[in-house]
């Protein structure tokens, strides 16, 4: 693909990765992704904004084939992703200055070997000229890595933001187009990348809020025309309070845990609320990270192995404690064959999640009618709860 005009002097170069359906060996991309760089030619001076993943490179050097000049490569974040080809840039334009922030000098000469002598360090709110066209540094850190930065073009209004407001999506369109597939995917990626860093994130849309952002250019996935749109979805995600919703990560080995979920399920539809329910043994980790972001109460559902949580279940609750949603319950429900500690084990896995823990409903065997009135009962404390907080 080559490279194809934003506006007047502005260019998105990169590539689309249709295939990629793995990130880091760990997050799916069901939608596959694209890693977007950015060429601004000023009247006097030209910037590349980041690069692509080594794979891409071939691609990506090509299109720098009609670019005579680069005196400054912007790197907004260190992984690899985006930083990875920046030494065959540089072997390629030898008199350009990387900059950076010193956080990210740091990071980049560690992964890329990249030589001191290239490095210009610049400081938070630090302005570069272009000569017709301004670049604003601003340091957002932990979005979703410590050195992280966001470049702003004061001229044009673009905020070029890398990892901040991107998606997972591939995609020929430059623009967003379809807004629906790309807020889910967005949503996706801040569940996923993002959510762990909700508090952090905050406080750098609070930084940003000054700045009269009318274009949104990610690292990854379409273009953001409207910048409101993707600003309104994170201010919802960081901000909002959770929705009236239970989520129930299960996982069952003799059908007794499957037939207390689905009653339960079926007790809390009941009682209006609503029920996100995954299948830890098939689920896209992805839409159980989605479903989380939303969250009020969280239940899981185990069987008891070797007196503990089946690991399918743990891993759930892993994830949970990793990517630190704005959950307020939680509670468990399982069979046992002889005994165990299950639920003092799944409490102990999840120390970041400021939660109150809901009495569980635990079976020897399969569940009887007493316990059916018992997830009956957990479903009516889940709802009071809901609704004394005004959940919606």
């Amino acid at each position: 693909m080559k490279a194809r005009k934003i506006k007047e002097d502005i260019y998105w170069m990169g590539s689309v990765d249709w295939d990629r359906r793995l990130f880091d060996a760990l997050v799916p991309l069901p939608d596959g992704t694209s890693y977007n760089a950015y060429l601004i030619k000023g009247s006097e001076k030209t910037a590349l904004i980041d690069t692509v993943d080594p794979p891409m490179a071939k691609e990506f050097m090509g299109q720098l084939k009609g670019v005579k000049n680069i005196d400054y490569i912007i790197s907004s974040h260190a992984e690899q992703d985006h930083s990875g080809t920046i030494m065959q840039v540089l072997e390629k334009y030898p008199n350009a200055k990387l900059i950076s922030t010193p956080k990210a000098k740091d990071l980049l000469k560690d992964l890329l070997n990249i030589p001191e002598n290239f490095f210009v360090s610049i400081e938070d709110g630090e302005t570069l000229s272009l000569g017709d066209k301004t670049l604003k540094f601003i340091f957002t850190p932990w979005v979703h890595w410590p050195e992280t930065m966001v470049t702003f073009l004061e001229e044009d209004k673009i905020l070029f933001s890398c990892d901040f407001f991107g998606s997972h999506i591939a995609s020929s369109d430059l623009f967003v187009t379809d807004q629906g597939r790309v807020y889910e995917a967005a949503k996706r990626y801040f569940a996923e990348i993002m959510m762990p860093f909700r508090s952090i994130i905050k406080k750098n849309m609070e930084k940003l809020a000054p700045y009269d952002i009318k274009m949104i250019a990610p690292g990854h996935g379409q273009i953001f025309p409207d910048a409101g749109f993707i600003l309104d979805a994170y201010k919802k995600w960081t901000e909002g309070a959770p929705r009236n919703t239970v989520v129930i990560p299960y996982v069952s080995m003799h059908e007794s845990t499957r037939l207390m979920v689905e009653h339960l399920v079926g007790a809390l539809v009941d009682k209006g609320v609503r029920v996100e329910q995954f299948n830890l043994a098939v689920t896209d980790i992805g839409k159980l990270a989605m479903a989380l972001v939303d969250a009020a109460t969280i239940v899981v559902g185990t069987p008891t192995i070797l007196a503990g949580p089946h690991p399918y279940a743990a891993y759930a609750a892993f994830l949970a404690n990793a990517l630190r949603p704005n959950t307020k319950f939680l509670s468990v429900v399982g069979s046992y064959g002889w005994g165990g500690k299950t639920v003092d084990t799944l409490a102990g896995m999840i120390p970041n999640l400021k939660v109150e823990v809901i009495d569980p409903v635990l079976c020897k065997g399969v569940p009887t009618a007493s316990v059916f009135n018992a997830l009956d009962d957990l479903a009516g404390a889940i709802a009071r709860k809901h609704k004394e907080n005004d959940y919606r």
